[in-house]
This record gives structure tokens, C-alpha cells and sequence, in this order.
């Protein structure tokens, strides 16, 4: 954050820097969606959440859920400064969940504890979720789409997949081995 004031001890807004995450860009607006997912629940939650990270790094404002921005105490300008972009990203995070999901989480203040909650709620992964993954990649077919069409839905789907079932990284000799099989499944 920047140190410089307005003479008067007080930290103008204006003299922050792009880089820091209390920087509200004027593309930083509330009523244009920050990602085109909606989250539904516990079928869609990886896609969403890795979405919505993707989307707040670009904002810079991270920081806002991992809780690695914190509010100043110690300046009023900087403090009003927070709430305000706290307030820009639990929007953006309450206008990417499903109507649902919105009621439960209106009342909330906090972009992070918001996201801790939907964290905790739908970031399960069981053997349905799995199967159902599974399941559409095992009866999707051409159906008349192109082959790169194809392609990238069903590589999505593999993606999906494959960040569902995170396997422990192994450098040993049978991690090749483990790769080669995995990708032949992926070819069949």
C-alpha cells in the first residue's frame, strides 16, 4: 500500500498503486459477471471455484478470500477502501452462485468467510460425483459435432475427471508407466 497522504495523514485513494489489491480498476464493476459458471453445488463446484480463482488473480484481489488482505485498523481511508473492494468481490462471488445457493449467502459481509462456507459445503468429492463424470465420458459420442469439437469436450471431460480424482505425484519409475496407462485409457 502506499504511505503517501493527503498532508493531512490520511491516504488518498488515488496515490495506490495498480498492483495493489485495494486498487479498484474502473473495469472492477459489480454488474457484469466476473465468470460464466454458476455454481449449482457439489457437480460443479472444482470447475466453479478454480473458475473464480482464476478470474479474482486476474482482479488481484485474491487476497480478499484466502484472507491475505486484511483490513487496516490503523487508517479509516484504507479501511473504507477494503470494505469497499470486499464488498466488489463478495458481489462478483454471490452473482456466480446459483438463486438457491444466493438466498443462503445474501446476509453474509465477507467475501472470504462466504467462500470458506461454499468451500466447506460443496467441495466433496464422493463416488457419485466421480460416476457421473465417469458415466458421461464413457456414452459421449460425436452426435454430428466436428472432430476438434469433439475433442475439446471430451478432453474437458478428462480434465474434469482428472481433477476429481488427484492421484499423489510419484517421480519413481512406475509414474511413467502409470502415465502411459492413463493416457491409453483416455485414447479408448
Amino acid at each position: 500500500m502506499s504511505s503517501d497522504d493527503g498532508g493531512d495523514g490520511t491516504t488518498l485513494i488515488s496515490k495506490l498503486d495498480f498492483g495493489d489489491p485495494l486498487y479498484l480498476h474502473a473495469s472492477d464493476i459489480t454488474s457484469v459477471p466476473l465468470i460464466n459458471v454458476k455454481l449449482k453445488g457439489t457437480e460443479n463446484y472444482k470447475v466453479w471455484s478454480s473458475a473464480m480463482i482464476l478470474a479474482l488473480q486476474t482482479k488481484n484481489k485474491i487476497g480478499f478470500i484466502d484472507k491475505t488482505c486484511v483490513k487496516d485498523d490503523t487508517d479509516e481511508v484504507l479501511s473504507k477502501q477494503w470494505y469497499r473492494c470486499n464488498a466488489v468481490v463478495l458481489t462478483w462471488i454471490l452473482g456466480s452462485i446459483s438463486e438457491e445457493l444466493y438466498l443462503s449467502q445474501i446476509f453474509s459481509d465477507s467475501a472470504s468467510v462466504v467462500w470458506q462456507e461454499l468451500k466447506e459445503t460443496y467441495d466433496k468429492i464422493d463416488g457419485s460425483v466421480i460416476f457421473n463424470v465417469h458415466h458421461s465420458i464413457n456414452s459421449f459420442s460425436q452426435n454430428g459435432l466436428t472432430i476438434s469439437e469433439y475433442y475439446h469436450k471430451l478432453n474437458s471431460m478428462w480434465k474434469q475427471f482428472d481433477s476429481l480424482t488427484k492421484l499423489p505425484v510419484c517421480s519413481c519409475e512406475a509414474a511413467k508407466g502409470f502415465s502411459d496407462h492413463s493416457s491409453l485409457i483416455k485414447l479408448m
